[in-house]
Order: structure tokens, then sequence, then C-alpha cells
């Protein structure tokens, strides 16, 4: 999935920072100043929402609360701590905006659900913005209500369609940690990492129907040291996107399924985009996916861009279309240009103990282009059977340059 796309986000990012610089029209403080307490009933460095005034029941309008429950820990010094109690909170967009003053944990033991009503909306639902030693942790739910929207999501048929809001994203968020809890149905994207360092996200659920519109479970572009180890995602879309300008990704023991995938991409789409390097993804399960682990560049690419150095290990496929792809010529709903004319590179990619079973007859699919080949690409002990009867497993390899080793005989296409 290419959205929410890096120009984009900047101009959101920007469009916030200018309305925080504005509100009321007398601002006193410059965005980079931490945050200052609130006076909340916060005690002794723990903001509890219910004790500043959120309503469990998930009928009140509990945003209040909750956003003076930040302003309170952020402000505050030293080990701060947000309380979201068990029950369920009906909130509308949250602007968690630092630098802080301490370090803020969120303690999620409740359930935050997210307004269905779009008019509240400039961007996301929970945007963390500019904050350091950040942890969001516990065993409730973010849930985005996105049923109830999915149904105005156009992006399918136009390139210039209305964003729906990402349930969380970080926005220049260095040394953060996202553990335990449960993203469920969000209008668009479940997580979203931008222009963020050192992030770990680790025993995390990510949940949406398979059919659902666009709804990636964790996406991430512009970053560096991302670690996603021990998460279950399905969801309607990518079940992680690696976006462009990302580097020193680890993800390990992912299950993924429904989804599109573990995918790097698209790459290319938008002038600009950065390379993408050093990204491994070991020992994960797809699950009934609809691709496996993949790479995707537009055909029609605005962007010179490389990706590289790509490494995948112990991957298990269960009946996964597509088990491992790399695309040269995506063009998603067949609304973009073909022109043949593709910039992007793509080299130093290994796929090592690739096992299981596929959904579709064509196993491995490396599908690059004449004018720039794929190079370095190496299988190593790749052994996926089709599952079905009436065909057989086959490899279609086309400007892909490499070696093969230990490999099914039909999928040795190096």
């Amino acid at each position: 999935m290419a959205f929410p796309n890096n120009t984009m986000l900047r101009a959101l990012f920007l469009l916030v920072l200018v309305c925080a610089a504005h509100a009321g029209g007398k601002a006193k403080e410059s965005s980079s100043a931490p945050a200052e307490g609130g006076g909340g009933s916060c005690d002794g460095g723990t903001c509890d929402i219910t004790k500043m005034g959120a309503t469990a029941g998930g009928k009140t309008d509990s945003t209040k609360a909750v956003q003076e429950a930040w302003t309170s820990a952020c402000g505050g010094t030293g080990k701060q701590k947000i309380m979201i109690p068990k029950g369920d909170f009906l909130v509308g967009p949250l602007n968690f905006t630092g630098p802080c003053k301490g370090d803020v944990t969120i303690q999620l033991d409740g359930n935050l659900l997210a307004s269905t009503d779009l008019s509240q909306y400039k961007a996301n639902w929970i945007e963390i913005m500019r904050v350091d030693n950040l942890v969001i942790t516990g065993k409730g739910t973010l849930d985005g209500q996105g049923p109830a929207v999915w149904s105005k999501n156009s992006c399918a048929k136009k390139y210039d369609c209305k964003i729906l809001p990402n349930s969380l994203v970080l926005d220049f968020v260095n040394n953060g940690e996202v553990s335990g809890i449960t993203l469920l149905n969000s209008k668009f994207f479940h997580m979203n990492v931008f222009q963020c360092k050192d992030i770990v996200i680790k025993d995390v659920t990510v949940t949406a129907p398979g059919d659902s519109p666009n709804t990636d479970g964790i996406h991430m572009g512009d970053s560096s040291g991302v670690s996603i180890t021990n998460t279950v995602i399905g969801v309607g879309d990518d079940c992680i996107s690696i976006g462009p300008g990302t580097t020193k990704v680890n993800i390990t023991g992912v299950t993924c399924g429904p989804g599109h995938g573990i995918s790097i991409g698209s790459l290319g789409r938008y002038k600009d985009e950065k390379d993408v390097t050093d990204i491994t993804v070991k020992d994960c399960t797809l699950k009934k996916s609809t691709n496996g682990v993949r790479i995707k560049a537009y055909e029609d690419a605005k962007s010179v861009l490389t990706a590289s150095k790509i490494h995948y290990e112990n991957i298990k496929m269960e009946d996964a279309a597509n088990p491992i792809i790399i695309d040269m010529k995506y063009c998603p709903n067949k609304i973009c240009t073909a022109t043949g004319g593709s910039k992007v590179t793509v080299k130093d990619v290994s796929f090592k103990n690739i096992t299981g079973t596929s959904s579709t007859p064509e196993a491995v699919s490396l599908l690059c282009t004449d004018k720039i080949p794929c190079s370095g690409v190496t299988m190593d002990n790749v052994n996926i059977e089709y599952s079905g009867k009436n065909n057989k497993t086959m490899a279609v390899c086309k400007n892909a340059k490499g070696s093969a080793t230990g490999c099914l005989k039909e999928l040795a296409c190096l």
C-alpha cells in the first residue's frame, strides 16, 4: 500500500504545527518548547484519565480528559504515566506533542474507541510527535471503529482520494516502544511510523477484516532502527509495509494473515524518495495472505532510488499466494501510467529457508525490468509447493540475476 506518502505526511505535519502555533490566536510557546503541566489530577507522576473526567461506557466523549492527561504527564519531570483503566472510552482526535520534560508511559489497560464523526478529524486519530523515550504498553485496545466509515474510502478508484484517519501515528519519535496492545479496525492504517529512530514494536495484535480497505497493519517511512517482534497481524492490506527512506529494520516472529504480506514499497510513486536498505525478515509465518514477502515498485516511478541489503530467512508459507515476489511493474487498480521507464534499482536480496505451500502455481515471481535488472538475488533452500491440483509449481523470473542452490527444481530460475 502506498498511502500515506511521505510528501503528504510532511504536509500534514506542517499543518499540525501551523494550527498549534495559532491556537486561539495567542500561542505563547514555540512548538519546540516542553509541554507545560495542566494542573490536572495527577498523583505522584500518574495521571488516571478517570480522575481527570473520562467516563467509561463508550458513549461519553472523553477526549478532553485524555488530552489533559497528556499535557500534565508531558509537562512533568522524571517518570510519568498516563493510566487508561479498564473500560471503554470514546475519544476524538488526540495530539500528543512534545518535547516532554520527562519520560512518558501510556498504560493502556482499557479500550479507546475512536469517534466515527469524520468531521472531527483534521488528520489522524492519535498522533504522537517529537517525543523521546515513549512507552505505550498494556493489554487494552485502540479501536478505530473503521466499519462505520470504510464505505467512504475511494482510494481504489483515484490517486487524489481523501485519506481517512490512521489510528496510531508516531512522528519524529526517538527510542519508543509499543508493546502488548491490540489495534483494531482502523479507519486507514493501524500504525504509521514516520521519521522515527529506534522503535520497538513487540507482542502487538493488529486485527481487521481481510476485505477492509487500506487497513495496513504497520507502515513505516523515513525511519531507522525499527524492530517488530512476536506480533500477529491480520488486516485488509499489507501486514507490514516498509516505505522509502527506511533503514535498519528487523522483523522477527511475525504472523501475517489475512493481508497482502510483508512488503517493501510501494517505491517510486513520488518525487524525492530515499533508498531502502538493511532490512531483515526472519522466523515469520504467512497464512493465506494474498502475497508473501514482496518488493514492489511503480513502473512509472517518479524517483531514482535503490532497495538493497534485504534478507529473508526461515519464512513459512501456509497457502500464501505469490509467496516470493519482486514486482517492478506494480500498478494497483490499474490507475497508474505504465511507461516501462522504471527508476528503481533492486539488488542484494537473499531468500533462505523459505518453505511451505502456495495457493498460486507461481511460487516465485521475480518480475524486474530490462532497463534496470534486479541483481545479486540469491535463493537458498527455497522449497514451496503449489497446494492446488489443477496445475504445477512454477517460477517466473524476468530480468533477475543471481543464483539458486538447494531449491525445488521448479523454482531454480535464476
